[in-house]
């Protein structure tokens, strides 16, 4: 497998798994699109992973013809997956028609990751001041017993490190479901569909790092830390602990922008300093 390819499959799964709790995806498979007849979706999907993928570059417009060819669906449902692209972020209104690739700054990712950090803070406080049940609890130990046994490896493939985003994404969900606050998960949803702003959005630039499992294993204590503090009910430590994890990502966006050999990374390239 290809450097490129491999890591379009780490970002398709970041991609996959971002904003979607572990039984209740935001977006269907391709099998559970084809299945369901859905071909916008299916479109939405293909076209997310032709973006990420540097397949469309940053700034380019999107001819509507060419992707009917390329995905073999009608023009209806391309429209469709475009409207939803923009609603994501991936993609912007042209003023005279039409859509272009998004190109986003560093200061528009810093501040995506800021608030998600912001809001799942807020999630962990709750959680903690209004108690969890021990169903969710057990969920998220036991979600922390699979990353152990996924960091267990004294190095990092590939394979693990997709293993790795898809438990982090749920360990996150199951922080935010704990809050037990139908309007704060309705928001937060929505903060983690901003582009890169999911707990996983980069953890495919520590991929190729010295460090990267030693990263991961500062994450894990994190993760770890958070849900004793959920437990022992301590809500203004459990909301810091939360807000300096998201620092982690803010770390990894400074690389991937600073250092000039990460610019090759799929979606990376969609991003630019300052």
């Amino acid at each position: 497998m290809t450097f490129l390819a491999s890591k379009a499959n780490l970002v398709a799964a970041v991609y996959k798994n971002h904003g979607m709790s572990e039984h209740q995806p935001l977006a269907p498979s391709f099998s559970q699109a084809e299945s369901g007849g859905s071909q916008a979706v299916k479109a939405q999907l293909r076209l997310r992973e032709m973006i990420l993928a540097g397949e469309l570059p940053g700034g380019a417009r999107i001819a509507e013809l060419t992707l009917v060819e390329r995905l073999g669906v009608s023009r209806t449902p391309i429209r469709a997956a475009l409207m939803r692209l923009e609603q994501e972020g991936l993609l912007q209104a042209l003023p005279n028609g039409g859509y272009a690739v998004r190109i986003f700054s560093e200061r528009d990712v810093a501040d995506a990751i800021e608030l998600r950090g912001t809001v799942e803070g807020l999630a962990a406080r709750l959680a903690a001041e209004r108690g969890v049940s021990t169903v969710l609890l057990a969920q998220a130990r036991a979600c922390l017993g699979e990353i152990d046994e996924v960091l267990a490896q004294p190095a990092l493939d590939d394979d693990a490190f997709t293993r790795y985003v898809a438990r982090n994404q749920h360990f996150h969900n199951l922080l935010a479901e704990m809050a037990g606050s139908p309007v704060l998960l309705r928001e937060l949803e929505r903060v983690v569909r901003l582009p890169f702003a999911s707990p996983s959005g980069f953890v495919v630039v520590q991929a190729d790092t010295p460090r990267a499992r030693d990263m991961l294993v500062v994450a894990q204590d994190q993760h770890r830390q958070v849900l004793d503090a959920i437990e022992r009910r301590e809500g203004a430590r459990a909301e810091a602990i939360l807000r300096e994890h998201s620092r982690l990502a803010q770390r990894n966006l400074r690389e991937a922008v600073q250092q000039p050999h990460l610019a090759r990374m799929p979606g990376v390239r969609l991003i630019r300093e300052r």
